[in-house]
This record gives structure tokens, sequence and C-alpha cells, in this order.
């Protein structure tokens, strides 16, 4: 009998904590909107820390604000960048990406202010993950190729170079970045010497007796 009120007791509470979490979410769910819209309007006036505060809240709270507050680190790092603050640039679009990872655009703007630094290691590696994700999107290879040359790393370059003309064989960057390279290594070739003709012995005079 002991044993059959312990577990109706443990059942009850179980059904209590359902009923609880039931009322919890709609709660939950309205604040979220009050703090979404709260920081869509401090994002309007550009008060970027403010909007990043309230939409941090809200995704807490519903996830489905992760897409909001991503849009907002990027807007505060674009600020950054136009800025010259680099560095605030790089970290509020390393946060946009941990939100939206699946966003080609962030990895993208973050490449572009890590070219401004020069570099050019932590862009390849951005320009990397976005063509993972597109991985037949000219514009994406011709600007992997381009930091690869810049790198002068000729045979990666000549890689993506050779992808972006098959996907498009007119295209005139990748025709004329071909042209470049392969100067290059041309100009970069180990130098081969000729050998020279072998003589044959001249046949020894035969004197008369």
């Amino acid at each position: 009998m002991k044993r059959i009120f312990v577990f109706s007791f443990i059942a009850a509470l179980a059904v209590c904590a359902a009923d609880l979490s039931e009322a919890q979410a709609p709660k939950d769910a309205k604040e979220a909107n009050k703090l979404a819209r709260e920081g869509a309007e401090a994002s309007k006036n550009q008060e970027w820390d403010k909007a990043i505060d309230l939409l941090r809240k809200a995704t807490a709270l519903d996830h489905k604000y992760a897409d909001e507050l991503s849009a907002v680190y990027q807007q505060r790092g674009y600020a950054a960048a136009t800025n010259q603050q680099f560095q605030d640039a790089i970290n509020d679009y390393g946060e946009a990406i941990k939100l939206t990872p699946q966003d080609v655009r962030v990895y993208e703007q973050r490449a572009a202010v890590e070219m401004k630094l020069q570099d050019y290691d932590k862009a390849l590696v951005d320009y990397s993950e976005v063509i993972k994700l597109k991985p037949n999107e000219v514009r994406y290879l011709n600007y992997r190729a381009y930091i690869y040359e810049l790198k002068k790393d000729v045979k990666n370059s000549m890689a993506d170079t050779d992808k972006v003309l098959k996907l498009d064989a007119n295209n005139q960057e990748a025709k004329t970045r071909k042209t470049r390279l392969s100067a290059v290594a041309a100009a970069n070739a180990p130098f081969t010497p000729i050998p020279a003709p072998s003589r044959k012995p001249s046949p020894t005079p035969h004197r008369k007796p």
C-alpha cells in the first residue's frame, strides 16, 4: 500500500511539473516577443549594444530569434569595420557565425575584414567554409584563387582557377589569372641544360708502309 502511495505521489508531481511547464511556455514566448520587438527598435536606432542585449535575452527564451540576433551582430560588425575597429568587427562576425553557421554572407564579411588586416590565412579559412556551403559559386572560387595568388601559392591558385573555368569557360578574371600563373610557373621551373651532342671520335689515319 505504501509503495502504491509513493508511486501515485511521484506521478502527481510529474503531471504538476508538466502543467507548470506548459503554462510557462506561453509566458516565455510572450516575453521573448516583447524583448525581440524592443531589440528591433533599438537596432533601427543603431543602438547596437542595447539591441544585442535585448535579442540575447529573447533568444535565450525562444531560439527562433537567433536569426535576428545574428543580423544585429552583423550590423554592429559592419559599423565597427567602417570605423576601422577591425578586431571588434571580427569578434561580432564570429558571434553571428555561431548563431547562423549556414549563412555564407557572414563568413564573406569576416573574410573581407581579415583581408584588410592582411591576415590571408584566416581569410582563406573563411572562404573555404563558404565554398563548402556553395561549392559551385564562381565568385567565391575566384576570390580564394586570388588569395592563394597573393600568398604565392601557384598550385592551389591554379586549381581554383581551373575549377572556375570548368564552370564558366569565358570567365575573364580566371582566364587572366591563368595566364599570369602559367608565366610564374614557367619562370620558376628548374632549368634543365640541353645536353651537348656527342662527338664521334675522328678516325685514326692509316700510314702507308
